[in-house]
């Protein structure tokens, strides 16, 4: 098979690079910023869907993210890859941050401070009912709207100039190159 590994990567390998990637995570933050600015759509496009992608990144819904941010940006008319790449957002490094944050946000919105839920997940997440992780599911799920909109509309507010300039500065380099082109056909 045509790029194949000589050597199959073990599981722990796998996880460690999911957790920290091999070349670092500025080198791969660098990547998205580029893959945002290459997109053929129109910055408001690219934009909005990065904002759906963070915005999904909220939701306690691990799994769902890409399915989710898909969905919505095809709906709305934001750009589908960029909204996959907004999903990205949602990481090891910013999930507790962001369940804290809706959890606490979830809570006030329902009245303040509820009672600590008591979970037992001894015997694991699916043999667990609904009943038991609805204490913290109905909060996280309340608390991500708030949450993620604020976040979605920072991100758009950030990407949107980032695209535009880009475009820009493209857009003049290839006026620049065809006239140099032109003066040298002459």
């Amino acid at each position: 098979m045509l790029f194949r590994r000589r050597e199959a990567e073990s599981f722990l390998e796998r996880m460690r690079v999911h957790l920290w990637p091999r070349r670092s995570w500025t080198r791969s933050s660098r990547y998205v910023v580029f893959r945002l600015r290459r997109l053929s759509d129109t910055p408001h496009a690219v934009a909005l869907g990065f904002a759906i992608g963070v915005f999904t990144a909220a939701t306690p819904f691990l799994g769902t993210h890409m399915v989710m941010a898909v969905l919505l940006a095809w709906v709305i008319g934001g750009s589908v890859v960029a909204a996959l790449l907004g999903t990205f957002f949602g990481n090891p490094l910013t999930y507790p941050l962001l369940w804290y944050s809706t959890y606490e946000v979830g809570n006030l919105m329902l009245g303040g401070k509820a009672d600590e839920p008591r979970i037992d997940l001894s015997g694991g997440i699916f043999q667990s009912s609904l009943d038991q992780l609805w204490p913290i599911l109905k909060p996280m799920t309340l608390g991500s709207v708030p949450v993620g909109l604020a976040l979605a509309a920072l991100s758009y507010v950030l990407v949107r100039p980032m695209v535009e300039a880009y475009k820009h500065r493209r857009r003049r380099e290839l006026e620049l190159r065809s006239g140099r082109e032109a003066l040298g056909a002459q």
